[in-house]
């Protein structure tokens, strides 16, 4: 497997944006003495990569304790004090500080490769170019993260050189969301094609494509409002899917493609930019993260192989109902079972409203890890930055925006995302007859046959010697439904053996008309619109970007209100409970966090934002 690794040296050839001990320091690598080799460029560079799997990034923190997941999911704890994730905090909390701290640390190293990636013009120009545009990207990267954050911040586009260089006033949104689109158009003609790096892990043209397309969408929304950059990002989202090799296409199974996460398998057709972890915190070279163990299905014994996970957030009610029967992606995306401490799973009941709130957010399991020994908390399980599905809705969007009407090439889009989360199995089984002299004891069989497909497994249920019920099974390892696939007919079902006779049943399958669009839907401007707000959340749901989309349609504080008051008739007395207190305390200033109060006291020229005086 490739992986960027980052190089210890790395890291003392960088400056941050902080003051420091006035000391001479006596193990610093001078840029006229460093940067001499390609391998030094690399190592530097991997360095501004490093920041992207950082605890306090997509290591941990982002994707668990940053709310990032709005009204799909809650964090679990009892403890809700002083916490990014329920809302109660001020601009001296200290994750709100981190998180500026080390999007800033990136932007630093990446300056700083980029003041000195030419130093030596007797290394090879396609390496230069390339190792620039990477650190181009990185740094625009971690600005769209710092703006969308943050909003007015510092735009710092050279290294600092001294420690008392710190006083810089705050650019604006609208021009650093300028900066970022001319660094990554800038990367795009220097960055190699994803075909020819093999493994989504490096910067690519089709991940810089697409990630141009998702600042040109939050520009064009809240709180920039600049809808020229429709366009632009229509341009960039049509050079990934009319790319004449046809890179890009959607992994057939939905599951599959967070199982490679897992397993450490690369799948760049779907897959286009990912954070990648590696190792479970013994050897000497690893990088590992949590997610899995944060973000993850709970599981607290250490006793089986399945890995420890704390199970740090759960789904909501609303996110769990949004999905829409046969819809495969509901049971993966939120665990239908909880793990005994041998490692079985035990399906969950949705009995009373109460029991919607208790399943944990289940894309990343960590059973399918491939490195052994498992480490308690640390995983090498992936995250998604970019995937194709996104590319595909994004694309929906801006078309149904940029002509005021969904238009057949958006409608494709989204069709082709709702096709590949669809079942193609057996949708439900009727009883037509329950038969008489069955037992519990000696249970009949239950076979389909015909109707093209495969796969189905199936068992009875026995009441008052008839047949009352046939269901199916789940898979040991995905505990998804074994309903079989492909099936283009209805199949015939056949009741054979145990102690009884007479049972007979029928079947029914999905099928298109299940997933295509309704009439109104691939007509009206405002019924597209909301058929993106929900299919962006089934089919991207714990990727950190459920905050950031929400903001800028400008529904996000409407939206947690809302969902605060189907957990208040769900729960009961939950305004007291602390399932809510996300819900409870967000405000409307919290579409953006408050400059941290370290760095308006470092840097004398900044200015807290509005919503935060």
């Amino acid at each position: 497997m490739k992986r960027i690794l980052v190089f210890a040296l790395c890291t003392m050839v960088m400056t941050s944006c902080e003051k420091f001990l006035e000391v001479e320091p006596t193990d610093f690598l001078a840029p006229s003495t460093y940067y001499r080799t390609p391998q030094h460029l690399e190592y530097a560079l991997n360095g501004v990569y490093d920041m992207l799997g950082s605890t306090k990034l997509y290591g941990a923190q982002l994707h668990s304790r940053h709310n990032m997941q709005a009204e799909e999911g809650f964090y679990y704890s009892t403890a809700t004090a002083n916490m990014t994730e329920t809302y109660d905090f001020e601009a001296t909390n200290g994750e709100v500080e981190k998180l500026w701290e080390y999007l800033y640390i990136g932007v630093s190293r990446a300056n700083i490769v980029l003041a000195n990636v030419d130093n030596n013009k007797a290394i090879d120009e396609d390496i230069r170019k390339r190792i620039k545009g990477e650190a181009l990207f990185l740094r625009a990267y971690y600005y769209f993260l710092l703006v969308q954050t943050y909003g007015p911040v510092p735009l710092r586009l050279e290294p600092t050189n001294s420690p008392d260089d710190v006083d810089m006033a705050a650019s604006s949104e609208q021009d650093i969301y300028e900066q970022i689109i001319a660094d990554m158009e800038e990367a795009e003609g220097l960055v190699l094609p994803i075909s020819q790096i093999g493994f989504g892990g490096r910067v690519s043209k089709s991940a810089v494509r697409g990630i141009l397309a998702r600042v040109c969408l939050n520009m064009a929304g809240h709180p920039v409002q600049d809808q020229s950059k429709y366009q632009k990002a229509n341009y960039w989202l049509e050079k990934i899917i009319l790319d004449v090799d046809n890179v890009h296409t959607l992994n057939p199974s939905y599951s599959d493609v967070f199982i490679k996460y897992a397993a450490d398998e690369y799948d760049i057709k779907e897959s286009i930019w990912e954070v990648e972890f590696f190792g479970n915190s013994s050897g000497a070279i690893q990088e590992s993260g949590y997610v899995g163990s944060w973000i993850g299905v709970r599981n607290t014994a250490t006793s089986n192989d399945i890995g420890y996970s704390f199970g740090r957030i759960r789904a909501t009610a609303k996110h769990y109902k949004l999905y829409e029967d046969g819809d495969v992606r509901r049971d993966w995306n939120i665990a239908p079972f909880t793990y005994a401490a041998n490692g079985s799973k035990t399906a969950l009941n949705l009995s009373q409203p109460a029991h919607y709130y208790v399943r944990y957010a289940g894309k990343y399991r960590r059973e399918f890890e491939k490195v052994f020994p498992k480490s308690t908390q640390l995983t090498p399980i992936n995250f998604p930055l970019l995937r194709y599905s996104d590319v595909l809705l994004m694309y929906a969007e801006v078309q149904n925006e940029l002509y005021g009407q969904p238009t057949s090439e958006a409608i494709d889009a989204i069709t082709a995302v709702r096709k590949r989360a669809w079942s193609s199995g057996i949708k439900s089984v009727s009883i037509t007859n329950g038969g008489t002299g069955y037992t519990t004891t000696n249970l009949p069989t239950v076979e389909f046959v015909g109707g093209g497909g495969s796969g189905a497994v199936a068992k009875v249920t026995v009441a008052s010697g008839k047949i009352s019920a046939i269901t199916f099974d789940r898979d040991s390892e995905t505990f998804l439904l074994k309903n079989g696939k492909n099936y283009s007919a209805i199949p015939v079902i056949t009741i054979s053996g145990g102690s009884g006779s007479g049972a007979t049943a029928t079947a029914q399958i999905y099928n298109t008309s299940d997933y295509e669009l309704t009439p109104l839907q691939k007509t009206n401007t405002k019924e597209f619109r909301k058929l993106i707000i929900d299919e962006r959340t089934r089919e991207l749901c714990f990727e950190a970007l459920r905050r950031p989309d929400l903001i800028r349609w400008g529904i996000f504080y409407t939206t947690m209100k809302d969902n605060l008051a189907i957990m208040e008739t769900d729960l009961g007395s939950a305004t007291t409970i602390w399932e809510t207190s996300t819900y409870r305390n967000v405000l409307p200033k919290h579409v953006i966090y408050p400059i941290p109060s370290k760095e308006l006291e470092v840097n004398r020229k900044l200015v807290q934002h509005y919503l935060w005086r």
